[in-house]
């Protein structure tokens, strides 16, 4: 799903994206970005440790985030398993950070979601989640500059 967001987000012009697993970023990199769009797999209807390690590592840089965009996706084993839970944790993380987060108003509002490997329409909302979110970082930034 992150590599289909960044599809997306990479047809908007003058904006640079990049894919990293969870494991590769630290939280200097949350920093350095003008927005981030986390995703997880649900485990017990919420998101993975190694999300969550990155989340609660995250409170060194709390206030810095602030204005930023953020944004999430899931994906589950079966429906109703668990994906708006786990967005919604991700999210309130970023809100308590003061990050803008990009909702859906066509589609899964919170975020893309998926059941296994994303579908069609999992492709289709993740396509638009990364080209409006990408968007939204275009205009914070060009505001902020």
């Amino acid at each position: 799903m992150a590599r289909i967001i960044a599809e997306g987000a990479a047809k908007v012009s003058d904006v640079d994206v990049t894919v990293q697993a969870v494991a590769d970023t630290s939280v200097d990199d949350l920093l350095n970005a003008d927005g981030v769009i986390m995703g997880s797999p649900v485990y017990y209807g919420t998101m993975a440790a190694e999300l969550k390690r990155l989340i609660d590592e995250s409170i060194k840089y709390h206030g810095k985030l602030a204005g930023k965009v953020g944004g999430a996706f899931a994906t589950s084993a079966n429906r109703g398993g668990g994906s708006e839970t786990t967005i919604m944790d991700i999210v309130k993380a970023l809100m308590i950070h003061g990050m803008v987060v990009q909702g859906i108003a066509q589609g899964a509002h919170y975020g893309p979601v998926a059941v296994g490997a994303p579908d069609k329409l999992a492709r289709e909302d993740c396509l638009r989640y990364g080209r409006q979110t990408a968007e939204l970082v275009k205009r914070i930034s060009r505001r902020s500059s």
